[in-house]
Protein backbone atom coordinates (compact mmCIF):
# COMPACT_ATOMS: atom_id res chain seq x y z
CA UNK A 1 0.00 0.00 0.00
CA UNK A 2 1.03 3.26 -0.68
CA UNK A 3 2.51 5.55 1.98
CA UNK A 4 1.50 8.91 2.41
CA UNK A 5 4.19 11.49 1.96
CA UNK A 6 2.97 13.21 5.46
CA UNK A 7 3.51 9.55 7.01
CA UNK A 8 7.22 9.18 5.58
CA UNK A 9 8.02 13.12 6.74
CA UNK A 10 7.21 11.72 10.36
CA UNK A 11 9.03 8.44 10.40
CA UNK A 12 11.74 10.37 9.33
CA UNK A 13 11.89 11.48 13.38
CA UNK A 14 9.78 9.17 14.90
CA UNK A 15 11.33 5.75 13.70
CA UNK A 16 9.38 2.99 13.94
CA UNK A 17 7.78 3.77 16.93
CA UNK A 18 4.12 3.33 17.22
CA UNK A 19 1.52 6.28 15.12
CA UNK A 20 -1.69 6.93 16.46
CA UNK A 21 -3.95 7.34 12.66
CA UNK A 22 -6.90 8.04 11.18
CA UNK A 23 -8.80 5.57 9.18
CA UNK A 24 -11.09 5.57 6.67
CA UNK A 25 -13.16 2.92 5.10
CA UNK A 26 -15.66 2.78 2.53
CA UNK A 27 -18.75 0.85 2.25
CA UNK A 28 -20.12 1.18 -1.35
CA UNK A 29 -23.03 -0.04 -2.93
CA UNK A 30 -24.88 0.22 -6.42
CA UNK A 31 -28.37 0.64 -7.20
CA UNK A 32 -28.45 -2.92 -7.11
CA UNK A 33 -27.39 -3.48 -4.13
CA UNK A 34 -24.00 -4.97 -4.69
CA UNK A 35 -21.07 -3.89 -2.68
CA UNK A 36 -17.71 -2.84 -4.38
CA UNK A 37 -14.36 -4.54 -3.25
CA UNK A 38 -10.76 -4.88 -4.54
CA UNK A 39 -8.59 -7.56 -4.19
CA UNK A 40 -5.38 -5.48 -2.71
CA UNK A 41 -1.54 -5.98 -4.03
CA UNK A 42 -0.06 -6.06 -1.38
CA UNK A 43 -1.87 -9.39 0.07
CA UNK A 44 -4.10 -10.26 -2.78
CA UNK A 45 -7.17 -10.86 -0.54
CA UNK A 46 -10.85 -9.39 -0.81
CA UNK A 47 -11.49 -6.13 0.65
CA UNK A 48 -13.29 -3.13 1.70
CA UNK A 49 -12.06 0.16 -0.02
CA UNK A 50 -10.23 2.19 2.73
CA UNK A 51 -7.12 4.85 3.07
CA UNK A 52 -6.03 7.76 5.61
CA UNK A 53 -7.08 11.08 5.33
CA UNK A 54 -4.82 13.33 4.47
CA UNK A 55 -4.09 16.04 7.17
CA UNK A 56 -7.02 18.15 7.51
CA UNK A 57 -9.52 16.38 5.21
CA UNK A 58 -12.81 15.32 6.22
CA UNK A 59 -13.38 11.39 6.48
CA UNK A 60 -16.51 11.72 3.91
CA UNK A 61 -13.87 13.51 1.16
CA UNK A 62 -11.30 10.81 2.12
CA UNK A 63 -13.85 8.15 1.20
CA UNK A 64 -14.53 10.10 -1.87
CA UNK A 65 -11.21 10.27 -2.88
CA UNK A 66 -9.94 6.48 -2.00
CA UNK A 67 -12.81 5.22 -3.85
CA UNK A 68 -11.95 7.04 -7.04
CA UNK A 69 -8.24 6.61 -6.93
CA UNK A 70 -8.42 2.79 -6.53
CA UNK A 71 -11.43 1.85 -8.47
CA UNK A 72 -12.62 4.79 -10.79
CA UNK A 73 -15.89 4.55 -9.19
CA UNK A 74 -17.42 7.94 -8.12
CA UNK A 75 -19.62 7.82 -4.78
CA UNK A 76 -21.63 9.80 -2.52
CA UNK A 77 -20.82 9.30 1.50
CA UNK A 78 -24.43 8.45 3.14
CA UNK A 79 -23.80 8.05 6.89
CA UNK A 80 -21.68 6.74 9.10
CA UNK A 81 -21.88 2.93 9.77
CA UNK A 82 -19.23 2.11 12.68
CA UNK A 83 -15.65 4.05 14.74
CA UNK A 84 -13.84 2.09 15.66
CA UNK A 85 -10.26 1.99 17.10
CA UNK A 86 -8.14 -1.38 15.99
CA UNK A 87 -5.44 -3.23 17.09
CA UNK A 88 -2.03 -2.24 17.00
CA UNK A 89 -0.35 -3.67 13.47
CA UNK A 90 2.97 -4.14 12.58
CA UNK A 91 4.42 -3.97 9.20
CA UNK A 92 6.94 -5.88 7.34
CA UNK A 93 8.90 -2.73 7.69
CA UNK A 94 9.09 -3.02 11.24
CA UNK A 95 6.82 0.49 11.89
CA UNK A 96 3.69 0.28 13.95
CA UNK A 97 0.34 1.50 13.64
CA UNK A 98 -2.57 1.69 14.98
CA UNK A 99 -5.49 3.10 13.56
CA UNK A 100 -8.96 4.60 14.63
CA UNK A 101 -11.53 3.77 11.25
CA UNK A 102 -14.47 5.58 10.57
CA UNK A 103 -16.29 3.29 8.19
CA UNK A 104 -19.50 5.13 5.95
CA UNK A 105 -21.79 3.57 3.94
CA UNK A 106 -21.71 4.91 0.72
CA UNK A 107 -23.76 5.25 -2.77
CA UNK A 108 -22.23 5.05 -6.38
CA UNK A 109 -23.21 7.73 -8.11
CA UNK A 110 -21.02 7.15 -11.68
CA UNK A 111 -17.75 5.50 -13.08
CA UNK A 112 -16.96 2.42 -14.12
CA UNK A 113 -15.21 0.15 -11.51
CA UNK A 114 -11.67 -0.67 -12.85
CA UNK A 115 -7.93 -0.77 -11.45
CA UNK A 116 -7.35 2.89 -10.65
CA UNK A 117 -3.69 2.48 -9.10
CA UNK A 118 -1.14 0.42 -8.34
CA UNK A 119 -3.32 -0.57 -4.55
CA UNK A 120 -5.43 -3.39 -6.43
CA UNK A 121 -4.97 -6.29 -8.49
CA UNK A 122 -8.74 -6.57 -9.49
CA UNK A 123 -12.07 -4.36 -8.59
CA UNK A 124 -15.51 -5.17 -8.76
CA UNK A 125 -19.12 -5.36 -7.45
CA UNK A 126 -20.38 -8.35 -5.68
CA UNK A 127 -23.55 -9.58 -4.38
CA UNK A 128 -23.81 -9.41 -0.91
CA UNK A 129 -24.91 -13.11 -1.05
CA UNK A 130 -22.25 -14.05 -2.87
CA UNK A 131 -18.88 -12.66 -1.66
CA UNK A 132 -15.68 -14.00 -2.14
CA UNK A 133 -13.37 -14.54 0.61
CA UNK A 134 -13.17 -11.68 2.79
CA UNK A 135 -11.42 -11.48 6.48
CA UNK A 136 -13.91 -10.00 9.23
CA UNK A 137 -13.22 -6.92 8.92
CA UNK A 138 -14.72 -6.43 5.86
CA UNK A 139 -17.46 -8.93 6.36
CA UNK A 140 -18.62 -6.96 9.49
CA UNK A 141 -18.69 -3.60 8.19
CA UNK A 142 -20.72 -4.80 5.22
CA UNK A 143 -22.93 -6.55 7.47
CA UNK A 144 -23.13 -3.13 10.14
CA UNK A 145 -23.86 -0.61 6.90
CA UNK A 146 -26.72 -3.06 5.70
CA UNK A 147 -28.38 -2.60 9.15
CA UNK A 148 -30.51 0.15 9.54
CA UNK A 149 -29.44 1.01 12.79
CA UNK A 150 -27.21 3.82 14.01
CA UNK A 151 -24.08 4.18 13.85
CA UNK A 152 -22.10 1.38 16.08
CA UNK A 153 -19.07 2.03 18.76
CA UNK A 154 -17.49 -0.60 20.62
CA UNK A 155 -18.48 -1.05 23.82
CA UNK A 156 -17.35 1.41 26.73
CA UNK A 157 -14.53 -0.27 28.71
CA UNK A 158 -14.28 2.21 31.43
CA UNK A 159 -16.39 3.34 33.92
Amino acid sequence: MAIPDFIRTIRADAGQQLLWLPGVTAIVFDDEGRVLLGRRSDNGRWSVIGGIPDPGEQPADCAVREVYEETAVHCVPERVVLVQALEQVTYENGDTCQYMDITLRCRAVGGEARVNDDESLEVGWFAVDALPDLHEFSLSRIKQALADEPTWFAPVTRP
